[in-house]
């Protein structure tokens, strides 16, 4: 028997991999990242960058429509609901985040939601649930073709990468396209491949999303119609090799005996408690423990007495941002962060607003930061921590150190607080039918026997206003 090459195993794995290979543990972390990823999404709809891609995409017009989440008078062109979809799942960096460091759900689950809408037959619940799996899993397994993926990225935003790839293979999946067509999925949609990292605290990263969902499942839907590419785009390092210098593919291997190995069974996710970049969930942690050492023995949190906050985090040019002047910059900046955390006791949606990013008192705590990059801080997800030392003009030192924040993969949300994140999130846009609503069919996924109903939900505005909510770290 001849060895399949690497692109041919992945195609023949899309192809081939059925509900039965799903086991309990996939099934119910991929319901709660499919729960979590609508929830940032809906709340993701009232933002800036949300509005200003959909008037764009309103512009495009086709006959096949399909839903905007949370607005109940608007349909798309698939392509186009898929892109703000996934443009409001990354709006404000809420969205989940796996290792190596990428953000899975944001990429497939828009694209997916889009494309049932448009098919004569309306795929059931697991059809969903597996075409969703073997997104992440082909995100997973490309990033594990190299150890520079491993740590935080220097070069290019992991998902633009990895995402688009995911789109294509879910979206191949659910159209029950053949093995060779699942292969050229891949190739086409790796030639949307890519985005750099200086966009990562503008307006634009968001887009990082919408692109890859969109241009996944355009991939996927030219390769239907018979559009081919290198059929060896995973073997090579002139294709899909081009984004790591340390490029070492591996097949995806399945027999069709016996089971199939997923990586989320063994790699769990990370859920956000606060709207901004993963690694800021350790320097907030950290923050907040120093402050209570410090208030233990002042009795209060006094500004004037901070002669100097000093942070110990990993090297990351990208998430070191000294005076941030838009909420984008404030999701990237260590620094924001941490003083916005000391400032308030607590970090929330609104600590991203205009007036608490330009209010002085914080201007003033930040010009009293450094930032120390410890040799032993290691720039990777899964081993760095973050430190934050409070000096004051008396010569007193407040340290706490974090290592592992709760919502880490290793420490992952529990079932009532991940629910609570969606409540609250969906809340600002769906009535209480449609958030209880959402809540009952991602729960019974495996068992729904269509998609429409979540469809339904998702388009069950509450009347809109303004208050942002405020989560409780």
């Amino acid at each position: 028997m001849l060895r399949k090459g690497i692109t041919e195993s992945f195609g023949a794995a899309i192809h081939a991999l059925s509900a039965t290979q799903l086991t309990d543990g996939v099934i119910n972390r991929s319901k709660r990242m499919m729960l979590d990823t609508l929830g940032v999404g809906l709340l993701g709809t009232r933002t800036a960058v949300f509005n200003k891609a959909l008037k764009y995409s309103q512009s495009f017009q086709s006959e096949e429509k399909s839903s905007v989440w949370g607005r109940s008078e608007i349909s798309l062109p698939p392509h186009y609901a898929a892109f703000v979809n996934g443009i409001a799942v990354h709006s404000m960096d809420f969205d989940d985040t796996w290792h190596p460091a990428t953000h899975p759900s944001g990429a497939v689950l828009p694209a997916l939601l889009a494309l049932a809408e448009t098919l004569p037959s309306q795929p059931s619940g697991l059809d969903l649930l597996l075409a969703f799996n073997i997104g992440i899993e082909v995100q997973g397994r490309l990033m594990r073709f190299s150890r520079e993926a491993y740590n935080i990225p220097k070069r290019f935003h992991p998902p633009s990468v990895v995402g688009v790839m995911g789109s294509a293979a879910a979206s191949a999946k659910l159209l029950g396209l053949s093995p060779a067509q699942c292969s050229h999925a891949l190739a086409i949609a790796a030639s949307s491949a890519g985005a750099p990292l200086a966009n990562a605290a503008t307006q634009t990263k968001p887009l990082h999303i919408g692109n890859a969902t969109r241009r996944g499942l355009e991939a996927a839907q030219l390769a239907q119609m018979g559009l081919e590419g290198n059929s060896a785009i995973l073997d090579m390092e002139c294709g899909f090799g081009v984004y790591y210098n340390d490029y070492s593919p591996s097949a995806m291997a399945y027999s069709g005996a016996g089971g199939f190995k997923w990586i989320l069974e063994d790699q769990d996710i990370a859920f956000k408690r606060i709207p901004a970049h993963l690694g800021m969930h350790w320097v907030v942690d950290a923050a907040l423990a120093a402050r209570a050492k410090f208030e233990n023995t002042a009795g209060n949190f006094d500004l004037s007495h901070i002669r100097r906050v000093t942070l110990r985090v990993p090297p990351s040019k990208y998430v070191d941002c000294p005076l941030p002047a838009t909420e984008h910059q404030a999701r990237h900046s260590f620094q924001f962060n941490a003083c916005s955390a000391l400032l308030d006791d607590k970090v929330t949606v609104a600590s991203f607003s205009e007036d608490q990013i330009s209010r002085l008192t914080l201007r003033e705590l930040l010009s009293k930061v450094k930032v120390e990059t410890p040799r032993d801080n290691q720039p990777s997800f899964d081993k760095m921590y973050c430190e934050v030392e409070i000096e004051t003009d008396q010569g007193q030192s407040y340290t706490a150190r974090c290592d592992n924040f709760y919502g880490h993969w290793r420490r992952p949300l529990s079932h009532e607080d991940l629910v609570e994140k969606f409540i609250v999130n969906a809340s600002t846009v769906l009535c209480s039918e449609g958030v209880e609503g959402v809540i009952d069919v991602i729960g019974n996924i495996e068992r729904e026997s269509g998609c429409s109903s979540l469809g339904s939900y998702l388009r069950m505005t509450s009347e809109p206003h303004e208050q942002l909510y405020s989560t409780i770290l």
